[in-house]
């Protein structure tokens, strides 16, 4: 009987030794499995966004002074990894003086600052000191869709090389057609133009709250009567005219900038806040949301209409004082982060629904700007 019992024990224990054994091999076999698939990954991103660009990460900027608009637009720029491609591509001036008055060099000297050392914030003075140059107030409150436009103006401007300047333009830039049609002769002009953002207005003609980024998208791209003190000369009547305005939109850039216009002027001229809830989503389909009359583009052009959401810019406060942050998704670490100056932490999607905003809380975040990135066609 104790001989059996033995036997019994050492066989279980056999067994159990056996069983860690293949555990253990299975282990080493999944962790294999998982280096290899991280290595995959790691190869495919440098395909995409290039070696440099893996080391992109959620680094703070320290407030300066009034920066937090600044520095919201600033990491917005640098980690938008298609943007950074291009600004590692840029001519470096040749004399001290230019350099410190570039300023799509001294942003790439702040990105590389961000990248190369372990702190949690960088100090964005040298690129605040060159904005100075170009006569951009420091230490005053900035309106982010001006301030956006602005740093824009600059970045392109001081691009010397004609192919990289090509490029941003396509990352960035908006096409419509617009069209005049005198009510009373029918004559019909139209031209074709560009902007860096869409900005929608949060009211309809009535006044009326408009709820969701797709409202506000096809209100944009309604006709609009231009009668009374708007009417426009008519170049075949010979007088002012009623005319109908519209736009249609033509090209649809790679990174997309929606300005949703929540100050207004109110009738006593004083400016307001709207506070309200708009809903916008992850994913916009444009194609979707606008009608084939609010369109001038071809098949293959609105195949590319098929958008994610990548930063919400968002205000908190009043007319009169307030602060920025911005919501930023990771392209390479696929994660949500918000960058509130020095502070930045991971977040979820529920928190950057937060900034929907809301009529009972007028202190709160809500979204300014709505940066939208193209989906990569599989």
């Amino acid at each position: 009987m104790g001989q059996g019992s033995g036997r019994q024990e050492r066989s279980k224990k056999l067994e159990l030794a056996t069983t860690e054994t293949m555990q253990a091999e299975a282990d080493i076999q999944s962790d294999k499995e998982e280096t290899k698939e991280t290595k995959t990954r790691d190869e495919r991103l440098r395909l995409v966004f290039g070696m440099a660009d893996l080391k992109n990460k959620a680094i703070g900027l320290y407030n300066i002074g009034q920066t937090c608009c600044l520095n919201s637009l600033l990491q917005v720029f640098l980690m938008n990894t298609h943007f950074t491609g291009i600004l590692r591509r840029i001519t470096v001036p040749s004399s001290t003086s230019q350099q410190r008055r570039s300023v799509p060099y001294q942003m790439l000297l702040l990105l590389e600052k961000m990248q190369s050392g372990k702190q949690k914030a960088v100090f964005p003075s040298d690129l605040a000191c060159c904005l100075s140059a170009h006569r951009v107030k420091l230490f005053v409150q900035y309106d982010a869709a001006q301030l956006l436009l602005t740093l824009w103006n600059l970045v392109k401007s001081q691009v010397t090389n004609p192919e990289l300047t090509e490029k941003l333009s396509d990352l960035y830039t908006i096409w419509v057609q617009e069209y005049m049609v005198c009510q009373e002769c029918s004559f019909e002009t139209k031209r074709n133009s560009s902007m860096i953002t869409l900005p929608l207005s949060m009211l309809d003609s009535s006044s009326h709250l408009l709820r969701t980024l797709e409202e506000c998208l096809h209100y944009f791209f309604c006709p609009e009567e231009l009668t009374g003190h708007n009417m426009c000369f008519c170049e075949h009547c010979g007088k002012k005219t009623p005319f109908l305005q519209s736009m249609k939109l033509a090209h649809l850039p790679k990174t997309l900038i929606l300005h949703l216009k929540r100050f207004c002027f109110r009738k006593s001229a004083s400016i307001h806040k709207l506070c309200h809830t708009l809903r916008f989503p992850q994913v916009l389909d444009f194609s979707a949301v606008l009608t084939e009359e609010q369109c001038q583009a071809d098949a293959s052009e609105k195949a590319s209409w098929q958008y994610e959401l990548f930063a919400v810019v968002a205000h908190s406060g009043s007319t009169d004082y307030g602060h920025y942050c911005a919501y930023i998704w990771s392209l390479v670490e696929c994660k949500w982060y918000c960058f509130d100056d020095s502070r930045v932490c991971q977040v979820l999607w529920d928190d950057v629904k937060c900034t929907y905003g809301h009529s009972d809380f007028h202190w709160g975040q809500t979204a300014y700007l709505l940066v939208y990135m193209k989906k990569n066609p599989r």
